[in-house]
Formats: structure tokens, C-alpha cells, sequence
């Protein structure tokens, strides 16, 4: 798929104030610091569309970018970010599961998972919730080019066989590198795919 256009539209924290219309939405989301930013600047071919940040958490509304005046790519808050308050942290955590399990337009979540770390229990249980309430999802590794292919097949392997032991079949898997454009075509590939048959 080519981008040929990629542009701001809304940001908020409440799903209703949200695009109105039916295209289809592919969000993105993960933990702090995860490279979410860097991704759907290199995804869209634009360097400064998402903000990126040396902070951790900074993303704490739901961005929506109209991509090639045909689907959304919604930023949305990273999760379980530690140093934000407790109030802070359900707010945050309202905010992405009322968008999640109301918003009708999202076709495909992409979970962001740091390749170098271990399954972290906050993104285990992140998944199982999104598998119990049925919401379509997809895991992308992220930062791929920064530990060895040896040690990267080792943490797939492991994450992989982590996930099997409470899910029956995988999800759709994607490996990327914001720096070095990597896994940019396989995830367009794939929103191209679902928007075709949709």
C-alpha cells in the first residue's frame, strides 16, 4: 500500500466525539516507551505526525490520522505507565477500554511489544482481555534492530510459547524497526488486506 496522504484530524479522550462515518480504524497501542510514536511516523512516512518522546506516557489522548482519505490510524495512550498517579492511571485505562469495546469503527488493534523484554504480565492480560471481549488484534514487535537475530528468535520463541498456553491459535505476528523501515510493507500489507474485504 502507498501512503499517499496522512493528516491530522481530532484528538480526545472521550469515544464519542470520535470521526463520525464508517471507515475503518486501525489503532496502536502498548506499553510506555514502546516506540508507538516512531512506528506510525515511519508507518506513515511522516516524522513528526505522532509525537515521540523521550518521556514515557505521553500519548494520553486518542489521536485519529486520516490516511490516504480512507481509514484512520488511531494513536491511542500507552498502558500501565507506573509513575502516573493512581487517578491518572483509571482515567487513562477508562479512556482506551471505552474506546476499545465501544468504538464499532475498529477493525484491527495492533498490540506493540518490545522485543528485547520477557512476556511482561501487563501485556499477557492486556491480550486475554481483548481475546475475552472478542476485539480483533495483532502483535508488532517492536525494535527489532536492536539485539541480535539470534537473541530475537529466543524472545519470539519464548513469547510465542508463553501465549500458547492460554490461547488455542496466534494472532497475526509482525516484526518492525522504526529506524531501519523494517516490517513498514508486511503491516500495510496487511490494513490493505482487511480493507479489500471489507
Amino acid at each position: 500500500m502507498e501512503i499517499k496522504s496522512a493528516e491530522f484530524v481530532i484528538s480526545n479522550t472521550d469515544v464519542r466525539k470520535c470521526p463520525e462515518g464508517n471507515k475503518p480504524e486501525y489503532a496502536f497501542i502498548g506499553r510506555s516507551n514502546v516506540g508507538k510514536s516512531s512506528l506510525i511516523n515511519m508507518l506513515t512516512n511522516k516524522k513528526g505526525l505522532a509525537m515521540t518522546s523521550q518521556t514515557p506516557g505521553k500519548t494520553l489522548l486518542i489521536n485519529h490520522f486520516l490516511i490516504n482519505k480512507e481509514w484512520y490510524l488511531v494513536d491511542l495512550p500507552g498502558y500501565g505507565f507506573a509513575q502516573r498517579g493512581k487517578e491518572n492511571r483509571e482515567q487513562l485505562k477508562r479512556i482506551i477500554e471505552n474506546y476499545i469495546l465501544d468504538r464499532e469503527q475498529l477493525t484491527c488493534l495492533f498490540v506493540l511489544l518490545d522485543c528485547r523484554h520477557e512476556a511482561q504480565k501487563i501485556d499477557l492480560e492486556f491480550m486475554e482481555w481483548l481475546g475475552e471481549n472478542g476485539v480483533p488484534f495483532a502483535i508488532i514487535f517492536t525494535k527489532i534492530d536492536k539485539i541480535s537475530k539470534g537473541r530475537l528468535k529466543e524472545n519470539l520463541q519464548a513469547y510465542t510459547n508463553k501465549l500458547l498456553e492460554t490461547w488455542e491459535e496466534l494472532p497475526p505476528i509482525f516484526f518492525s524497526s522504526s529506524e531501519k523501515k523494517e516490517g513498514r510493507e508486511e503491516i500495510l500489507e496487511y490494513i490493505k488486506e482487511i480493507n479489500q474485504s471489507l
